[in-house]
This record gives C-alpha cells, structure tokens and sequence, in this order.
C-alpha cells in the first residue's frame, strides 16, 4: 500500500483544486489508475491536453475541467452560509 489515496475525486473536490494538477489528480478525476494515465499520455489519448515539464506531467484544472464536461461552477449550500458565495437574493 502506498498510503496515497486513490480514489476517484468527489465533485466538491474538483471545485477545490488549483490552477493546475499532477496527472495522478487527473487521473483520479477520471477514475483511472495512474498506470493507465500514463500509458494513455503516451498514445496521446489523455482526456485532455497534458503540459509535460521536465518528467512530469501536469494538467490545468480548466482542460480537466472541460473534460469533465463541468462549465460552471455551482455554488454549494454552505459557502453561501459561511458567506463565500452569494445568493439570488442578495
């Protein structure tokens, strides 16, 4: 066990992520192992675009994103309670 988590990302977590990732976050947005990421990077199949620097790969959260098909960002319940976000309303 490598003591990494490797499971898929909640839809709340990709919302937090930065501006960009390593592929084994990519990787776990798609449900994939990173075995397989890299093989896919390899035949140029990757869902979406890689930025290779030096012998690592990253991917901007915007291109993961579109992959994901995910436009927009939704607002979620608590950030408009801790005043994060605001409502229609406001």
């Amino acid at each position: 066990m490598t003591g990494r988590d490797d499971t898929t990302l909640t839809f709340r977590e990709i919302f937090d992520l930065p501006v960009s990732v390593d592929l084994r976050t990519a990787a776990r947005a798609f449900g994939m192992c990173l075995a397989t990421a890299y093989r896919l990077v390899g035949e140029e199949a990757f869902p979406c675009h890689t930025i290779r620097i030096g012998r690592r790969h990253r991917v901007r959260t915007v291109d993961l994103l579109a992959a994901l098909g995910i436009e927009e960002r939704p607002v979620f319940a608590d950030e408009v309670a801790d005043g994060v976000a605001l409502t229609l309303f406001d």
